[in-house]
């Protein structure tokens, strides 16, 4: 009987976990899995299932003090010789520079488990994470984390079908924020030995992120550029500047994450110039996932959700962005059922030449929003090859189904084309703001720079002269179903229209106590429906 049992276990755990296959397989880990002495070869320890190599049969402590790195690479190395397998990490604490990821291995991380960032070595000592890499001839049309994958915590180039599982937890402890040679902190100022993202991917295809924890994770807790056929379901991101940066990457799925991101993105598509050729990302799903900007580094973690003390000055971003790095397009992009949580609103930006077009937005709330609840922008950076970068296109996006609650009044909703360049074909209903108010008749007058060049953000714009929605240089764009209410009384008009050619506005109820709609060289409009909260009366 005894022995039938151990059979049974053996397969259980070879389904999920020899197989790569992420979730189930915490905690099915044969005895002898756990007790296998140290192992020098590739060869599987006496009773350990095929396929699966325990971290600590190749020499790993997990005790939080030694340097484990070697031995998880030479786990790795060992899988990859077999043709592929797991390598599992039992409960503790491994301290580690670069781990290096191999086609065909899944690393699986049980309950406990914990991956460390150690902290750099001095300056001169050789060591620590691997070197970033050469110097491209691109470099200068996004930021250094973009061109350089290798100064990770984990990476891997040029691979196919390798995941990573959880429920153990990835901490960057040793990791920097960024390579800034005129950084206050030594460490940032340096690129040789320092590491600055928690998992990096370049050019892999097949690829699954599960159920795991990111803990500070620098830089970017993910960065995945060129990765094809990828899978982020189930990570919960506690961190220190981005969650998760999808560049250049096609048929993607991130769903059911969630990210507290204070001092930058949560989950940020992309399409930089970091591969030397333009690719757009496209066909992207982002569904069922929360991102706030309002708790302390570790509170979503620990479940304290802390929030900041007032003394501390944090931008409380955190939110879903498609850009800054708009070099090779925007296709397919569905974003659905997702929370915003006392953050920075939905933003849509294209300012570097890329086409950022068929895209829908459902069923997201949001509370708390510190800028725009929506913020579209078509600008002209043109950070890329001057002689081929021209503006480029921001259109067919629908968004519904927005419920959106005690948002900030300095912006509003923020859709904005550059003179010449029009955003086109953009249908926005069922959408329900409400904001702080106390908008002035001062406010009302102002009228926003262009700022055609300038990074995008609502923060570009300045106070807008709106408090409900702001359209310049659209072309073609309905607004149906949507109520914007003001908690304070707010003199500015609901909605402006500045260089808007063809609009159908209807149903839209506004407050009464300002005007609902004002115009400026705009034409084609057709409204119905459109009134005051309290009097009731058709503008």
């Amino acid at each position: 009987m005894e022995e039938n049992l151990s059979r049974n276990i053996r397969r259980e755990f070879l389904k999920f976990a020899g197989l790569g296959v992420a979730g189930a397989a915490a905690g099915v880990v044969p005895r002898a899995v756990a007790e296998s002495p140290h192992q020098t070869s590739a060869a599987a320890p006496a009773g350990q299932p095929a396929g699966v190599l325990d971290v600590r049969s190749y020499g790993a402590r997990g005790d939080g003090q030694t340097l484990d790195t070697p031995a998880i690479n030479h786990a790795i190395e060992a899988a990859a010789e077999r043709g592929g397998g797991t390598v599992y990490f039992a409960a503790g604490q491994y301290l580690c520079y670069s781990i290096h990821l191999k086609s065909n291995v899944a690393l699986y991380l049980d309950q406990g488990a914990v991956i460390i960032a150690a902290d750099p070595l001095p300056e001169g000592q050789p060591g620590g994470y691997d070197s970033p890499g050469p110097a491209q001839p691109w470099e200068a049309y996004q930021d250094y984390g973009h061109n350089h994958w290798r100064n990770s915590l984990i990476w891997g180039e040029d691979l196919h079908d390798i995941s990573i599982s959880g429920p153990g937890r990835i901490w960057g402890r040793g990791l920097v924020r960024s390579n800034d040679p005129h950084s206050k902190h030594p460490q940032e100022q340096r690129t040789e030995g320092v590491g600055n993202k928690s998992i990096s991917l370049k050019n892999c295809h097949n690829v699954q992120l599960r159920d795991f924890q990111i803990l500070q994770g620098g830089w970017f807790g993910i960065l995945a550029t060129g990765v094809d056929n990828l899978l982020i379901d189930g990570l919960t991101i506690d961190t220190n500047r981005d969650g998760m940066d999808i560049d250049c990457c096609r048929n993607v799925r991130i769903v059911n994450c969630a990210v507290n991101s204070p001092w930058d993105d949560g989950i940020v598509p992309k399409s930089s110039y970091a591969l030397g050729y333009l690719r757009p990302t496209e066909n992207l799903e982002i569904a069922n996932c929360y991102v706030t900007g309002a708790y302390q580094l570790g509170a979503m973690l620990d479940g304290t959700w802390k929030k900041f003390d007032a003394s501390v000055r944090a931008p409380q971003v955190g939110r879903i962005k498609l850009g800054t790095e708009s070099n090779g397009g925007f296709k397919n992009i569905t974003i659905s059922n997702c929370t915003f949580d006392n953050c920075q609103g939905l933003a849509l930006e294209t300012v570097d030449g890329a086409h950022l077009e068929d895209v829908t937005i459902t069923n997201i709330t949001m509370r708390g929003i510190v800028s725009a609840p929506i913020f579209l922008r078509l600008g002209s950076r043109l950070r890329g090859p001057a002689g081929s970068t021209r503006t480029g296109v921001l259109r067919r996006v629908n968004i519904s189904n927005i419920v959106c609650s005690d948002a900030s009044s300095e912006y509003g909703c923020i859709i904005s084309g550059v003179p010449g360049y029009a955003i086109e074909d953009l249908h926005l209903h069922h959408i329900y703001i409400q904001h702080r108010g106390g908008g002035t008749r001062e406010q009302a007058a102002i009228m926003p720079p262009e700022n055609e060049n300038r990074y995008p953000g609502p923060h570009m714009f300045g106070p807008m002269p709106s408090q409900g929605f702001y359209l310049r240089h659209v072309r073609n764009v309905s607004l149906s179903e949507i109520e914007i209410t003001a908690l304070a009384e707010d003199a500015r008009p609901a909605i402006l229209l500045e260089d808007v050619q063809g609009a159908d506005l209807f149903h839209l109820r506004t407050p009464s106590t300002a005007p609902v709609l004002e115009m400026h060289n705009t034409a084609n409009v057709d409204a119905l429906w459109v009134r005051g909260l309290k009097d009731g009366a058709q503008s």
